[in-house]
């Protein structure tokens, strides 16, 4: 697997800032507070588009008259546009939210809590995005923004031949949170020409968050290409036999099995097998082997083990264990448990979670 790192800070850098931010807490609280409120509501207008008063109030838990005098200070600044439509950043507004990042991630906590989980799940790279995805779009938002940094940063790491993107296999899954890092990708130098594939095959359930749609929209915002894999995700051993026996598909699996990249949600384990219709005699079998976690068709306990597996003409898990780079993408603090047992089975590079998964992830690690 991939070694890499890109910190926004360096450790002398790190340590000048959080001096500053110590001081500022002590001597000019207030100055904090407002710096934090005006940042929230700027990544607020951000995620929004276009967006009224009213709405982002209720968004932001705020009452229209202060939200009101805020929104006409940054757009006094320059920062955001105000019409009768509603509001929105402009380009120096985004610009000044990409500048802050690194020095509102140490505000808000989040650099302590990135290297704790690095440390403890032995990752190379973690990046905790405020919020609980489980309550608030933002966080989802927040969190396929950094999964599609994420993926753009390992794409250009120069160890392989087809390095800076061209040619690179990416495997990818399914689910809602994938869908969100596809949704902030964009035709970088670093993505353009790569191949995307699905991960496995399909569950049956809404198109949009199956990953060959996810494989194709990818590749529709990067500029690269994709293959699919038309076959269904919960079939027999004996139906992955004879499926791997069709030419199309066996080639298909092949490229899948040979990703140089993978980026993967993480599910509840007891959840996601509902939603691939495991019978209730291996529901109770997971209950009574106390699975807590699911990707890739594997089901986790609490240390990380493998409890069950799916038969699969996609991607297996001595696969991965070959694979350059794993980028998992999840959050919720409901998830916490479950993002915790699959780093512990040590597959992972670089973890994308959010505020609230990543505090109570220490109660299970």
């Amino acid at each position: 697997m991939l070694a890499f790192a890109d910190p926004s800070l360096t450790a002398v850098g790190v340590f000048a800032v959080r001096a500053v931010l110590e001081i500022q807490k002590l001597l000019a609280p207030d100055i904090v507070e407002t710096l934090k409120k005006r940042y929230t509501i700027l990544r607020q207008i951000r995620y929004s588009g276009l967006v009224g008063r009213r709405t982002l109030a209720s968004a932001l838990h705020m009452t229209e008259r202060v939200l009101r005098a805020e929104t006409e200070f940054l757009k006094g600044q320059g920062l955001v546009e105000i019409d009768p439509s509603g509001m929105r950043i402009n380009d120096a507004g985004l610009k000044l939210l990409d500048e802050m990042e690194p020095m509102m991630k140490e505000w808000f906590g989040l650099t302590e809590l990135e290297d704790r989980i690095a440390a403890a799940f032995g990752l190379w790279q973690v990046v905790v995005v405020p919020g609980d995805c489980d309550t608030d779009l933002l966080a989802k938002r927040e969190l396929g923004r950094a999964g599609a940094a994420a993926l753009a940063k390992a794409a250009a790491a120069d160890s392989a031949p087809e390095a800076a993107g061209a040619g690179a296999v990416i495997a990818v899954t399914g689910g809602s949170t994938i869908v969100e890092v596809a949704q902030h990708l964009s035709a970088t130098p670093q993505l353009r020409g790569a191949l995307y594939v699905p991960a496995r095959g399909g569950l049956g359930e809404r198109v949009e968050l199956q990953a060959g749609t996810i494989a194709s929209a990818m590749a529709k915002k990067t500029g690269g290409e994709y293959r699919l894999m038309h076959v269904p995700d919960d079939v027999s051993e004996e139906a992955v036999q004879s499926l791997m026996g069709e030419p199309q598909i066996r080639e298909v699996a092949d490229i899948v099995r040979r990703a140089r990249i993978v980026v993967h949600g993480i599910g509840e384990a007891l959840v996601m097998a509902r939603r691939r219709r495991l019978d209730e005699g291996t529901i109770r079998k997971l209950q009574e082997d106390g699975a807590v976690a699911e990707a890739f068709g594997y089901y986790f306990n609490r240390d990380g083990l493998v409890v069950h597996k799916m038969p699969t003409v996609g991607l297996r898990l001595e696969d991965i264990e070959r694979t350059e780079t794993v980028i998992a993408v999840a959050g919720g603090a409901s998830k916490a448990q479950s993002i915790a047992a699959v780093l512990k089975n040590g597959h992972e590079d670089v973890l994308i979670t959010d505020e609230a998964a990543a505090q109570n992830m220490f109660k299970f690690s």
